[in-house]
């Protein structure tokens, strides 16, 4: 079926199909090594938002957003980053805009770990001032896809890390013309296991990557394009299932 894309409707497409839901994804414009491009998490996040908003027929898909809260990453160039308040206030006006227009069933796909804070405040915030709103999020899409594949599928630290295996064999998958793997170095570093360490990335490591993307390669992509497409298919037709009313959530 096709994808309906908000920047390609007019007003006439747009009153005439009925919108229950609408889809949009967030990531950054900001370093990833020496071997991916700079918007790679906005390329990710966005090309599986399409492809599961082509399994719905009633979906929305907003344009991509390039632009996140990338100041931890900014000793790196290149990059260019939103401040928390104002990527939080961009959120809340998206999903503000959605509910005056009808739309009261978003789901986020995030690309971005820097984006987590600001979507959260955004998405709690619209959803206490319109209780009505129901919102879900794929907040960690590369964590998310070690959880479903099977153990062993990555080599190095569960494919984790940014510019990692994990997010350079989705790259291979997406979009391998804009991927240099000869340049594909990276760090993993020694992080606490019952502490969150508040980092700037250059303190992680001295390439703009963290894992090893050296291990990457397209059939794990693939892999990881198919389980998280599903997943989030899947998801969202229980959620049509039970009208998004989330008294009805399984346990």
């Amino acid at each position: 079926m096709p994808v309906y894309q908000a920047e390609e409707l007019n007003g006439h497409k747009y009153k005439t199909h009925k919108f229950t839901k609408a889809m949009f994804n967030v990531g950054s414009l900001e370093n990833h090594g020496d071997h991916l491009p700079f918007g790679t998490d906005c390329l990710v996040s966005y090309l599986l938002a399409k492809e599961v908003a082509d399994h719905f027929d009633d979906m929305l898909l907003l344009p991509p957003l390039y632009y996140g809260m990338s100041e931890h990453y900014k000793d790196f160039p290149f990059t260019i980053s939103l401040r928390y308040e104002t990527m939080t206030e961009l959120l809340r006006d998206i999903l503000l805009s959605l509910h005056r227009e009808g739309i009261y069933r978003v789901f986020i796909f995030n690309g971005h770990d820097g984006n987590s804070a600001p979507i959260e405040i955004a998405t709690r915030s619209v959803k206490v001032a319109h209780p009505e709103m129901k919102i879900a999020v794929q907040d960690a899409w590369w964590i998310t896809a070690g959880q479903l594949l099977p153990p062993g599928t990555f080599e190095v630290w569960n494919g984790l890390g940014h510019a990692g295996e994990g997010e350079t064999s989705i790259a291979l998958e997406l979009f391998p013309h804009l991927v240099e793997m000869e340049y594909a170095r990276g760090v993993v570093p020694q992080l606490p296991p019952h502490a969150d360490l508040k980092w700037k990335f250059s303190e992680l490591t001295n390439t703009g990557a963290t894992g090893d993307p050296s291990k990457a390669t397209k059939e794990k992509g693939a892999a990881m394009r198919k389980v998280l497409v599903n997943a989030v298919v899947e998801f969202i037709r229980y959620l049509d299932s039970i009208d998004w009313d989330y008294q009805q959530l399984r346990t």
